[in-house]
């Protein structure tokens, strides 16, 4: 298993960076935990599958997930903790890492 720490910088990116690093192409992400500054994710409208409603929030939130490497690429799904005991989650496109820090554990094929 490897860990792949953020302490400051877009999560997916760096992720990305240090599977490369790694010599990793393709793995699980089995946990993800930490907190983000701010992020984006997306849901699919209850109509249409093929579509995707992608909203950025600017507020911190605690963050848990899991995940695929597939190529070089980090596919997330997470759920975001915010203000009043809420959950935000579905598919993580952006999460900016900075004030406090985020760690991928991964099993690579």
């Amino acid at each position: 298993m490897h860990v792949i720490e953020i302490k400051d910088g877009e999560l997916l990116a760096e992720i990305t960076e240090q599977a490369a690093a790694l010599g990793i192409t393709n793995a699980a992400i089995v946990a993800l935990i930490g907190a983000a500054d701010t992020f984006t994710i997306s849901t699919m409208p209850v109509h249409d599958a093929a579509e995707d409603i992608v909203t950025s929030y600017q507020m911190p939130a605690e963050m848990h997930g899991t995940g695929e490497i597939r190529d070089g690429k980090p596919h997330v799904h997470a759920t975001m903790a915010v203000q009043g005991d809420r959950a935000i989650a579905g598919h993580l496109h952006q999460a900016w890492i900075g004030h406090w820090f985020a760690r991928a554990y991964v099993i690579a094929e």
